[in-house]
């Protein structure tokens, strides 16, 4: 085992032993929380490094076009389910839908509205999560907590895909406990958009948490955890000298 390799399988357990102390302390259980590995800023080696550890991975892509390349990338043998993270332009919709199989990152109606109209066009029943905006920060995209919940019945006139829960980013400044109040008000807002829904509308979902913070968030509900620099932290780059 090369020094990349053995930095990448530390880094994995330490990490899939944090999520399981966190989901323990929440008293839950950690099969509840899913890994996502933020692959945008990875080297394709270190995921070919990650998928070799063997077993399924969730791998996440910030960029529409990356995520497609990389998605045929992959070889026969690897069990791989790729994941939308990043902001999904609508004239690109179409190209992602047959390869994600998740998509964290609806951010409004017209993309949930365009996303749902491919879906009946190409056959195909896509998972998806609403990004909110809880933070309200102008830098962010995402539906606002109040404009969700005023839009929510045109959420569900749409048909042809899943909405399966929904997705926050902390305030950059709110590492740690400090993210807390906003993973804790996106789980409230679920709450009220099950309240006022029909019987099969759960929203199981939450997606939220990253290197920072993703214990604070599995406290607080999160079933997918999205970590990048935690995972790749220390690995070498081919062809560049040892730092």
């Amino acid at each position: 085992m090369n020094a990349n390799s053995s930095r990448l399988a530390e880094n994995y357990r330490e990490i899939v032993e944090r999520i399981a102390a966190a989901a323990k302390r929440a008293g839950r259980t950690p099969a509840e929380i899913t890994l996502v590995a933020v692959t945008k800023y990875a080297h394709w080696s270190w995921v070919t490094g990650l998928l070799s550890l063997g077993g399924r991975f969730d791998l996440g892509e910030a960029r529409p076009q990356q995520l497609v390349e990389r998605a045929a990338l992959v070889g026969p043998g690897h069990q791989v389910c790729w994941h939308l993270i990043g902001h999904l332009q609508r004239n690109k919709a179409r190209k992602v839908l047959p390869v994600a199989g998740w998509i964290h990152s609806v951010d409004s109606l017209k993309l949930l509205a365009d996303i749902d109209r491919l879906a009946s066009e190409m056959n195909l029943r896509p998972r998806v999560l609403l990004e909110v905006n809880v933070s309200g920060e102008a830098s962010k995209d995402g539906f606002s907590a109040a404009g969700l919940e005023a839009n929510w019945e045109q959420v569900q006139n749409c048909t042809h895909l899943s909405v399966e829960g929904l997705m926050t980013m902390a305030p950059v400044e709110a590492a740690g406990d400090a993210a807390r109040p906003t993973f804790a008000a996106l789980r409230q807002l679920r709450d009220r958009l099950v309240t006022c829904s029909p019987v099969e509308v759960r929203l199981p979902q939450l997606s939220m948490g990253m290197t920072s913070d993703f214990e604070a968030a599995i406290e607080e509900g999160a079933t997918f955890v999205r970590i990048g620099s935690a995972l790749w932290d220390g690995l070498e780059v081919p062809g560049e000298p040892p730092t």
